[in-house]
């Protein structure tokens, strides 16, 4: 009887570090509306 076939140890690539695309496209359109919202009260308050 032979032993059955094993598949070589893959060592795990560790992922690279992804930029987290939906957490900077919500801190930028918050940072935006804050940005709008500012602007919109210093033209109307003036």
């Amino acid at each position: 009887m032979s032993s059955p076939k094993r598949k070589p140890a893959t060592i795990k690539a560790k992922p690279k570090e992804e930029v987290n695309k939906k957490a900077l496209i919500w801190l930028s359109s918050i940072a935006g509306a804050i940005i709008i919202t500012i602007a919109l009260l210093l033209i109307f308050t003036s």
